[in-house]
């Protein structure tokens, strides 16, 4: 019990610098959508590059984070000499990447539809480059248990990012897409200054034998990863190319609202970033104590419990939050609690995921989060075309759906946890009924009505919370 309370000791301190910085980040959001007008579709290009970043950086770190956390916990290895190769490798690799994108530029940005600004193309490469190597860094940070430390150093980026960003936008008056993301690079380029201390006093130093190991373990989590950034980014990626005008608006457009929309829904993403921040370290932590099932099993529980809890907040204060969006985009806010369920998902199959970690077996993942984006990307490109928008939302609740099914019944038979199911399934069951009263109480009635009952439920599987896991009890 004790490791658990850690455990969300740790997660409560990731979790506040990931919310608090997710949350000032939302202030960039009204202020894109209000300089950047629907009809240009400058926030569908936001939207679009930025998949690519998020894409690239999986690509960039090729799975060594999580061998970072596999080998430095082994008692046999020297935990500098496995940081030290690590940062060697991630780091040439961003040097080769960068490189290889600026030899190659124009021809680069125009197959990706940007032949006009090839600028945005470098700007990404640069960024992203950036941001892989400074994973290495970050889970040292995590490693050591140096919490406040990571939520400084992530805040100062967002504080960064906001103040450029109202500078530009309502000091200078500026409307440019392009210093989105030079804005971006600047700030990544200030944040590296702060690890200063994790990047020096000790031998910079490759293990060839070492890192053949790791790499070794790390190819299925790249892959792995692969599939699972293309559960969240594939639908940003492939909606230009196969979307059609609607209602006037050009297949930008219409991404740039589903974009913004999303935004709200990102609170499920930012709980789920936390957790893993601590549970990362922890379950690898806790191999070393022996078989600890049980705790990774009421681990489950407790994040399945407070992810619905936000789930329904979110849903409760709809009214309220639907103003982090200009107006023109708030036509696509059905989505939201649609991208919801499947940020639930994809965190119960991280959740799910450490069973092959631990065993070494890790082309378990890269075979469940394989199958869940081929059925993402099926879903997308067969439906986008009628659908729309609508068609993303679905689409990440069947690739999520997909691999924590394959996931849970394989890893029951190679590494079995009697998780709560029957306890689980009352709380779904109950989130699932607050969230139909909520979502069906007339629209006509007046705001504050609805912001009462709505705020009933929530309090009510609060208090169901409370009642029977007996939190303040002693």
């Amino acid at each position: 019990m004790a490791s658990l309370k850690s455990l969300m000791k740790d997660t409560i301190i990731y979790g506040l610098s990931s919310i608090v910085g997710r949350f000032l980040n939302y202030l960039l959001v009204p202020l894109y959508t209000a300089k950047l007008a629907v009809e240009s579709g400058g926030y569908g290009v936001v939207t679009e590059i930025y998949s690519y970043v998020a894409l690239l950086l999986v690509l960039l770190t090729f799975g060594m984070e999580t061998a970072f956390f596999r080998f430095i916990n082994k008692s046999e290895e020297d935990p500098l000499r496995v940081y030290s190769t690590t940062l060697i490798a991630v780091g040439s690799v961003g040097l080769i990447f960068v490189a290889a994108v600026l030899l190659g530029l124009h021809p680069l940005a125009a197959v990706m539809g940007y032949a006009a600004h090839p600028e945005y193309i470098a700007l990404m490469a640069a960024c992203v480059a950036i941001d892989a190597f400074q994973c290495i860094p970050f889970a040292y940070l995590r490693y050591r248990r140096r919490p406040l430390k990571f939520a400084a150093l992530k805040l100062l980026f967002i504080t960064l990012n906001i103040g450029l960003n109202l500078l530009y936008f309502l000091g200078l008056g500026g409307h440019d897409v392009l210093y989105i993301f030079a804005i971006n690079l600047a700030c990544t380029a200030v944040v590296t200054l702060g690890f200063r201390r994790e990047l020096t006093g000790f031998a910079w130093r490759l293990d060839r034998a070492l890192l053949r190991r790791m790499l070794s373990y790390a190819w299925p989590i790249l892959v792995l990863g692969i599939a699972g950034i293309l559960n969240q980014t594939a639908d940003k990626i492939i909606f230009p190319h196969v979307a059609q005008p609607l209602d006037g608006q050009s297949p930008h457009a219409q991404l740039g609202i589903y974009g913004a929309c999303v935004k709200i829904a990102m609170i499920m993403a930012m709980i789920t970033q936390a957790f893993r921040y601590a549970y990362e370290p922890f379950v690898f932590g806790k191999q070393k104590d022996g078989d600890n099932r049980e705790t990774y099993a009421r681990a489950m529980k407790f994040f399945i419990i407070f992810t619905l809890l936000a789930f329904l907040a979110v849903t409760a204060y709809m009214d309220i939050l639907q103003y982090i969006i200009s107006p023109g985009y708030r036509q696509g806010l059905r989505v939201v609690p649609i991208v919801m369920a499947a940020e639930i998902l994809m965190g119960i199959y991280f959740n799910l995921s450490f069973w092959y970690k631990l065993i070494d077996r890790t082309i378990w993942g890269a075979w469940f989060s394989g199958a869940g984006c081929l059925v993402l990307i099926a879903v997308n490109v067969l439906l986008i075309p009628r659908y729309g928008y609508m068609a993303c939302a679905w689409a990440g609740v069947a690739g999520y759906g997909t691999a924590t099914l394959l996931s849970y019944f394989v890893g029951q038979h190679y590494y079995p946890v009697r998780y709560p199911l029957g306890a689980i399934a009352v709380y779904v069951l109950l989130a699932a009924l607050f969230f139909a009263i909520m979502t069906y109480t007339p629209r006509e009635w007046p705001q504050w009505l609805r912001l009462s009952i709505n705020t009933a439920c929530l309090l009510a599987f609060a208090g169901h919370i409370l009642y029977h896991e007996k939190l303040f009890r002693r």
